[in-house]
């Protein structure tokens, strides 16, 4: 009798202690697992990327945004190339900014004015005769040392030819390097269907050049394929 009586009592005392909750055994896998880390942060825009490295190309060069411009200047020699009004140029004096000019249209009468300095011709120059003629004003005025002076032309604007008639994209075009009529006409993309290749004309001041398409791809008379001039007027009937 009183061994059952403390078997009972036993039984009922574990019954009334705390359960603790059993959690099964981790595997190995979960052990080494990293804890969980916080989400990245999502963009608020599509178009808005947060925390996002620059898209680059299969070449590893940053990608171009859509629509951005250049803004490579055209490629004129600074040897060469004789500036003229309308054209768009900038000029850099290294050892003091303050004379610079970010960009300048050249006026009609072909002068440019520079902070400080005052008017200058700048039509009929190549971009180093006009920085030598301003290094040589800015040593005469303000500066006992040569500064480098360097101008660069940002936009051709004064010289141009233009193609008209029976050409797919006939009008305007900028003439920055030497160009020959061959050369334009496939710069307008060749012929319409029923152009007249071999009666094409130049037309350089009062003047008529012919020059004969069919004639000159057949290796005669070669000489015909001239260097265009600039306001050259193409005529493709």
């Amino acid at each position: 009798m009183r061994t059952a009586f403390l078997t009972a009592s036993l039984a009922l005392a574990l019954y009334a202690a705390p359960q603790q909750e059993q959690k099964p055994p981790q595997t190995q896998d979960q052990a080494q697992k990293p804890p969980a880390q916080p989400a990245a942060p999502v963009a608020l825009t599509p178009m808005v990327p947060i925390g996002g490295a620059p898209k680059t190309n299969a070449g590893g060069a940053t990608a171009e945004v859509p629509g951005a411009k250049p803004g490579t200047p055209p490629p004129v020699s600074a040897r060469t190339y004789v500036i003229g009004a309308e054209d768009v140029i900038g000029i850099h004096v290294f050892e003091n900014q303050g004379f610079s000019v970010t960009s300048q249209v050249v006026r009609p009468d072909g002068m440019i004015a520079m902070p400080l300095v005052g008017e200058i011709m700048a039509a009929n120059k190549t971009p180093e005769e006009l920085a030598d003629e301003i290094t040589k004003v800015l040593v005469d005025k303000y500066m006992k040392e040569p500064p480098h002076v360097q101008v660069i032309v940002l936009d051709v604007r004064s010289k141009n030819y233009y193609l008209q008639g029976e050409v797919n994209k006939p009008g305007k075009y900028t003439l920055v390097v030497p160009t020959t009529i061959m050369q334009a006409l496939v710069n307008a993309g060749g012929f319409k269907d029923f152009a007249d290749k071999k009666h094409i004309k130049i037309q350089r001041g009062d003047k008529f050049i012919p020059f004969n398409y069919v004639e000159f791809t057949k290796g005669k008379n070669l000489k015909q394929n001239i260097l265009l001039q600039p306001d050259d007027q193409i005529y493709v009937k």
